[in-house]
């Protein structure tokens, strides 16, 4: 087992070129994304693929949820509970009235929801989220302009539509 950084190219050289290299959700937690992403981009074989999901940037809610993260990262357990359930709240009442206006249950989703492809329980994914610092984000066009420069063709592209989540990507590499 080895453990090292993305942000370390000399680590990252003995892996070689990939065909496919996946990341997802994993570059914007480095405190350097873009650094990151120069990285991956030189890892990606001639007609290679590299799919990403990167934190959409929301403006100032990106900011505010930056600043949660921060703080989270840095307080007490009290501090960090209430930041925690404050963020339950944010996240999930929607969710709860709809459950329960729908199904009459307002946890019907709660308690189902380590059913999906994450494999998390409710609870954890909101401690992940709050606890996700470092947190950076990129709207779709920066992203596509920084691999653009780099040889990469667009393939596919996921957007979140201007919310909260990742937008996702597909590119293919193409040696000039």
């Amino acid at each position: 087992m080895q453990q090292g950084s993305v942000l370390d190219k000399k680590f990252l050289k003995q892996f070689g070129k990939a065909d496919i290299l996946y990341s997802w959700g994993v570059l914007h937690h480095t405190g350097h994304m873009y650094v990151a992403f120069e990285n991956v981009a030189d890892m990606v074989a001639d007609n290679g693929y590299l799919f990403l999901a990167i934190y959409n940037d929301q403006g100032n809610t990106s900011k505010q949820w930056k600043w949660i993260k921060e703080q989270h990262s840095k307080s007490s357990y009290i501090i960090k509970a209430i930041l925690e359930y404050g963020a339950l709240f944010r996240l999930w009442i929607l969710t709860f009235t709809k459950d329960f206006l729908k199904s009459g249950n307002p946890f019907k989703s709660w308690f189902t929801y380590g059913k999906n492809n994450r494999g998390m329980s409710a609870w954890h994914d909101v401690v992940d989220w709050v606890g996700g610092y470092p947190f950076e984000v990129a709207k779709p066009e920066e992203v596509f302009n920084f691999f653009k420069q780099k040889s990469f063709d667009l393939q596919f592209l996921k957007t979140c539509a201007g919310g909260l989540g990742c937008n996702e990507y597909v590119f293919r590499f193409k040696k000039k």
